[in-house]
């Protein structure tokens, strides 16, 4: 049996099923794919964990939809800021570690951060996979009182968020930046186009850094319409999500969501 506790934003998978079960099999919102090893440590133990969006641009991971339970992963998941906003679920491996690993324990991660190389020991070093998880997340799965590395087991889930798409605009007269955050689905935004209400036509955009997405087109006193498609080649329309009243700094949080 699988019970599921949400809170804070994210969700805890606490696990009933033998390991071996856990390993062999696939979880619910789960992509079927197969488990992958890496290795976990923690961060921000002095921090607000909901402090560290870090190089993903996330101002605060609440107020990005994402909880407390964050990393910052390793070059080898991060994709020049790619991830951002993907899930993954991580167990520590009990039969690698029994010492501080919990057992039966697993967590489910939204990717807020980048763990750069010569960090930690050169543990995020390529190819390494590697999670530098909030305090909150890590002693999820692992003990308290350890403070080194574990091994760990993970895969990519679908990610599971409240409400609708969030969009925050940023920048300055003609240069548009809209943070991208709450994206359900694979999480992870591939392309971003804006189209105003004189416009008509969308226009892409590009990645400035992590989840922000710019265009160098001035949207004042605009209605705004976003098109996001995800990793996955999913594609999603939030026409009008905007108001043509908006001013910088403002967040706009649409009624549509990526499943």
């Amino acid at each position: 049996m699988v019970a599921m506790i949400y809170g804070n934003g994210g969700f805890v998978w606490v696990l009933y099923a033998l390991f071996f079960m856990l390993v062999g099999g696939s979880f619910v919102h789960g992509d079927g794919g197969a488990w992958l090893d890496a290795h976990a440590t923690f961060y921000g133990a002095d921090q607000n964990p909901t402090s560290l969006g870090g190089a993903c641009g996330y101002d605060n991971t609440f107020h990005a939809g994402f909880g407390i339970n964050t990393a910052a992963v390793s070059g080898a998941l991060f994709r020049g800021g790619e991830a951002c906003g993907a899930c993954f679920l991580v167990i520590c491996n009990y039969n690698v570690d029994p010492k501080w690993c919990l057992r039966r324990r697993a967590v489910a991660i939204t990717a807020t951060n980048f763990c750069p190389s010569n960090n930690n020991g050169g543990w995020c070093d390529p190819p390494r996979a590697h999670f530098d998880m909030s305090s909150p997340a890590f002693l999820t799965i692992a003990r308290q009182g350890n403070e080194g590395i574990v091994p760990v087991l993970y895969k990519r889930v679908s990610c599971r968020r409240k409400g609708g798409v969030r969009f925050t605009l940023r920048g300055q007269s003609n240069f548009n930046m809209v943070m991208i955050s709450n994206v359900g689905g694979s999480g992870d935004v591939k392309a971003a186009w804006v189209k105003g209400s004189r416009t008509r036509t969308w226009m892409p955009m590009h990645r400035n850094w992590g989840a922000n997405w710019q265009a160098n087109v001035d949207l004042r006193n605009q209605r705004m319409s976003f098109k996001v498609t995800l990793i996955d080649g999913r594609t999603l329309e939030f026409v009008n999500v905007v108001p043509s009243s908006w001013w910088f700094g403002q967040t706009f949080s649409s009624m549509v969501q990526f499943s």
